[in-house]
C-alpha cells in the first residue's frame, strides 16, 4: 500500500492541463458556448467542447429589474442590455429566447418554464442581492444555466442598520417622533437607556455581525458573540469574546442577531430561550424573521421579559396589517431596509453585472449558487460517494463542540485506482458543502466550494491511499478528519487528537464506517444518534425499547467497541427526529456516558 502526500494528492486529483480545469478561468468571446463532453476511451478525462454560436455577436442581457447605473455601464461595455421592467411572465417568457443572461432582484420569478422558454440560450442569472428563493435552481442546473448573487455588497449597509435600530431603540427615537407629531410633548414617558458599558451579545458572527460588533465597541459597549464556527483569533482582533449560546443570551443587555435561517436556527429564540435571558433585555433583528418565534416574542414583550425589539426582518414580510408584533407598542419596525442605502444599492449593481459578465466570458464566478452540469456517466459512477462525502462532511461539523472554528480538514481517499484517473473536485466540494450549509445560508458547489472553503478560513488537504486490487470501484473509503477543535462526542477524537470519521459505500448506499477510533457500520439515511457506553449485556435493547415507546423507528444499529466489557460507540440509525425527552431518557441510562443526535 502506497501513500501519496497532501500536496502530491491535490496535483494528483487536478487535470493534467490546468486549462480544462472547471476552477480556472476560461476567456471566450460570447459568441461560443462551453461543455464537457466524456471521452470514448475508458479511464479518460472529458473532453472541453467550445461550440461556435455566431461570430462578432454581442450577447444580450435582459435586466427584469432596476439596476443602479454603474452596473448597467459595465454591462454595456461588453453586452447588449435590455431593461424591460415589470415584465408579466407571459412577457418574460416571450422575451427570454432572445437573451443570453437575465439580471432579477427579489420581484421576479425565474421559474421552470422561464428556462424552458429560453431554449437553452439563457447562460447566466443573476440576482441582485443574496437570496434566490425566487430563482429555481434545479431547473437552472437541468438546463445548463449558472446562478450568480451578489452576497458582500450590502455588508456595511446592514450592520449601519443595525447600529441605528439599536440606538433608536434604546432613545425611543421611532415613538417619541410619532408622539411629537400627534402633537404631544410627553418626555418623561420616553426616557431611554444609554448604550455604553452595557453588554451587546452578537449571534452570528460573520461579515455583517463582525461589523456589528466593531461599531458597538466605538460607542463604548462590552461586546460578546456566539458563533460556534467562527475563529476565536478573528473575534479577539477586534475585542470580542466568543461564548456559549447559553451565556450570550443569559448576560447580555442587547442581542443583535445576525444568523442565516437554517434548520437549526429557525426559531431560535422561542419561549425557552426569553426564559433564559435577563429581564429587560433588548433585541435587535436585521438577518431574517424566522430566527425568532414572533408568537413567543409578543408574550416575552407583554411579560417585560424582552423590554423592547427593534425588527428589520419579518416570518412573512410584508407582516399582516393586523400583526400583534409590529404593533406592539415596544416594537420599533422598518420594511426590510439592511440593505437599502444609495450605495449599497450601487455595489449591487456593480457586483452582479461583474459576475454576470464574467459568465458570459466563461469565467466560473465565485458567487455561483447552483451546481455545474456533470457528466452523465461521471455522476453515475460518482453518486453513492458524493451522496457519502457530503454526510460526512454534515456529521464532522455536527460534532464541533465550537469555540475555536472550523480551521484544518483533511479527507484522506482510499483506493485502487491511479491518481490520475480519480478527479476528486466534486468529491471535495461535496465535503465542504456539508461542512459549510448546514451553519451558514451559502450555497457550495463544484464551481465555489474552494472560494467558499478559503474565505472561511478552512484549509482543506487530501491524501491518497492508494490499495491493491481491481481498480472497478472508485473508492474504497473516505475519511474526514478535523483538527483542533473540541468534540460535543469525546469519542470522536482520534488517538491522533482530530475528530474523525470514515465512510465506504455498501450497495449504493453510503456508510458510516468508523467514528474516532471505534469501528461502527450504519447506513447514512435519515439521522444519527451515537452513545458511548460501557460494555455491557443488554443496551442494545434498552436504547431500542425507548425508541420504539417513543414512536421513534430504528433503521440500523451497530456497535464498536475496544475490547469485551471496555467501552463501546453504538450508532443508531432513526428515521425521525427524536423528542428532547426521548433524548434526556437515552442520556439517563446509567451505563451511557455520553450521546450526541445528528441530523443528516
Amino acid at each position: 500500500m502506497a501513500t501519496l502526500s497532501s500536496s502530491q494528492a491535490l496535483r494528483a486529483s487536478s487535470p493534467r492541463n490546468p486549462s480544462l480545469s472547471l476552477s480556472s478561468k476560461i476567456p471566450l468571446s460570447s459568441a461560443f458556448s462551453v461543455s464537457l463532453r466524456p471521452s470514448r476511451h475508458h479511464g479518460a478525462r472529458p473532453l472541453l467542447v467550445v461550440v461556435a454560436a455566431g461570430l462578432d455577436a454581442k450577447p444580450t442581457v435582459l435586466v427584469a429589474e432596476k439596476l443602479g447605473e454603474a452596473g448597467l455601464n459595465l454591462l454595456k461595455d461588453y453586452a447588449n442590455v435590455d431593461c424591460s421592467y415589470n415584465l408579466s411572465p407571459e412577457e418574460l417568457r416571450t422575451k427570454i429566447s432572445l437573451c443570453d443572461a437575465l439580471i432579477v432582484r427579489s420581484g421576479t420569478k425565474v421559474t421552470r418554464e422561464v428556462f424552458e422558454s429560453s431554449g437553452g440560450r439563457l447562460k447566466v442569472v443573476g440576482r441582485a442581492g443574496v437570496g434566490i428563493d425566487n430563482v429555481d435552481l434545479a431547473a437552472a442546473t437541468e438546463h445548463g444555466c449558472l446562478v450568480v448573487n451578489a452576497p458582500t455588497a450590502n455588508t456595511v449597509a446592514a450592520a449601519e442598520h443595525g447600529i441605528a435600530l439599536l440606538a433608536a431603540m434604546a432613545r425611543n427615537v421611532a415613538q417619541a417622533d410619532a408622539s411629537v407629531k400627534a402633537g404631544k410633548w410627553q418626555r418623561n414617558k420616553y426616557v431611554g437607556v444609554s448604550l455604553v458599558g452595557k453588554t451587546l451579545a452578537v449571534m452570528g458572527f460573520g461579515k455583517v455581525g463582525s461589523e456589528v460588533a466593531r461599531r458597538a465597541k466605538g460607542l463604548g459597549m462590552h461586546v460578546i458573540a456566539h458563533d460556534p464556527y467562527a475563529p476565536a483569533d478573528r473575534a479577539r482582533a477586534i475585542g470580542v469574546e466568543l461564548v456559549s449560546f447559553d451565556e450570550a443570551i443569559a448576560t447580555a443587555d442587547f442581542i443583535s442577531l445576525h444568523m442565516p435561517l437554517t434548520p437549526a436556527t429557525s426559531k431560535i429564540l422561542n419561549d425557552e430561550t426569553f426564559a433564559k435571558m435577563k429581564k429587560g433585555v433588548r433585541i435587535v433583528n436585521v438577518a431574517r424573521g424566522g430566527v425568532i418565534d414572533e408568537e413567543a416574542l409578543v408574550r416575552a414583550l407583554d411579560a417585560g421579559i424582552v423590554a423592547q425589539a427593534a425588527l428589520d426582518v419579518f416570518t412573512e414580510e410584508p407582516p399582516p396589517k393586523d400583526s400583534k408584533l409590529v404593533l406592539h407598542e415596544n416594537v420599533t419596525a422598518t420594511p426590510h431596509l439592511g440593505a437599502s442605502t444609495m450605495e449599497a444599492q450601487e455595489g449591487v449593481a456593480i457586483e452582479i453585472a461583474e459576475a454576470v459578465v464574467g459568465a458570459l466570458k466563461g469565467e466560473l464566478a465565485s458567487t455561483a449558487v447552483n451546481a455545474p452540469m456533470v457528466p452523465a456517466e461521471v455522476l453515475t459512477e460518482l453518486k453513492p460517494f458524493v451522496d457519502l462525502c457530503e454526510k460526512l462532511g454534515r456529521l464532522a461539523v455536527q460534532l464541533v463542540a465550537g469555540g475555536s472554528g472550523v480551521k484544518s480538514v483533511k479527507v484522506t481517499y482510499a483506493s485502487a485506482r491511479a491518481p490520475d484517473d480519480l478527479d476528486t473536485r466534486l468529491l471535495r466540494a461535496m465535503i465542504t458543502k456539508g461542512l459549510i450549509e448546514p451553519i451558514s445560508s451559502v450555497f457550495v458547489n463544484l464551481v465555489n466550494a474552494d472560494f467558499t472553503a478559503k474565505q472561511r478560513g478552512i484549509r482543506i488537504t487530501e491524501e491518497r491511499v492508494i490499495l491493491d486490487g481491481s481498480p472497478e470501484n472508485p473508492l474504497e473509503s473516505i475519511q474526514v478528519q478535523i483538527a483542533n477543535v473540541e468534540s460535543k462526542f469525546a469519542s470522536a477524537i482520534s488517538d491522533s487528537g482530530e475528530i474523525k470519521v470514515e465512510g465506504c459505500v455498501k450497495d449504493w448506499i453510503p456508510h458510516l464506517t468508523k467514528v474516532g477510533s471505534f469501528e461502527v457500520d450504519v447506513s447514512l439515511e435519515g439521522s444519527i444518534i451515537l452513545c458511548r457506553q460501557v460494555d455491557q449485556p443488554g443496551m442494545i435493547g434498552k436504547v431500542g425499547s425507548i425508541l420504539g415507546q417513543e414512536n421513534v423507528n430504528v433503521s440500523f444499529m451497530s456497535v464498536g467497541r475496544i475490547a469485551p466489557r471496555k467501552h463501546a460507540v453504538m450508532a443508531i440509525g432513526v428515521d425521525d427526529q427524536p423528542t428532547k425527552e426521548t433524548l434526556k431518557k437515552i442520556g439517563g441510562i446509567p451505563a451511557i456516558e455520553e450521546f450526541v443526535f445528528l441530523k443528516l
